[in-house]
């Protein structure tokens, strides 16, 4: 499909803190004078799981990106792909720039909505699990006690307060001058 497109320019990218230090650029390219197509690129690395998991099975760590991308979503972009570039070949993986990210308000919800938020919330990680290993043996280890509710409890209460505590010590940082920070007008 994107042998129909004629690439019209190419901008590096700012990327937010989970990116950083990788390369990421924007592509313009063009069917038609009416028909813009803009593509990101963003560079791939080894999963922080490796250490622990051992190495991807995917030469290409873009790869690695899409396929598990493919798996989690129900309706993955057309344009999302990988490939290499450079010498030495650098791995990225490729994908349709659209920012139609949406995002709930936490603090104005009300408990009934948060509740809500959170169900759909963990059906949607549920989904993705699910179809990316086999759901009935997921099911079946799981059984019909509730140690693994019980577990995700624990350890998101314990996520939570770590969160708070590496917060608190941030603005503490900041306040003790050790961390300097900026702020932009709200113009």
């Amino acid at each position: 499909m994107v042998d129909h497109y004629e690439v019209i320019d190419v901008a590096m990218k700012v990327v937010g803190v989970g990116s950083v230090g990788t390369f990421c650029a924007v592509a313009l390219l063009q069917a038609d004078v009416d028909d813009p197509l803009f593509l990101q690129l963003k560079q791939a690395r080894a999963s922080v799981l490796e250490p622990y998991a051992g190495k991807s099975a995917y030469r290409n760590q873009g790869e690695r990106v899409v396929v598990g991308q493919r798996l989690m979503q129900s309706a993955s972009d057309m344009f999302l792909g990988w490939s290499q570039i450079g010498k030495p070949p650098v791995d990225f993986y490729l994908r349709q720039l659209r920012d139609m990210k949406v995002s709930v308000s936490l603090d104005t919800l009300p408990l009934a909505g948060f509740i809500n938020y959170a169900h759909y919330c963990g059906w949607a990680v549920a989904r993705a699990h699910a179809k990316a290993g086999d759901a009935a043996m997921i099911s079946g280890y799981i059984g019909r006690s509730d140690a693994v509710d019980e577990a995700l409890t624990r350890f998101a209460r314990a996520y939570a307060d770590q969160t708070e505590q590496d917060h608190a010590a941030l603005v503490k940082a900041v306040k003790s001058g050790r961390i300097r920070t900026e702020t932009k007008d709200a113009a």
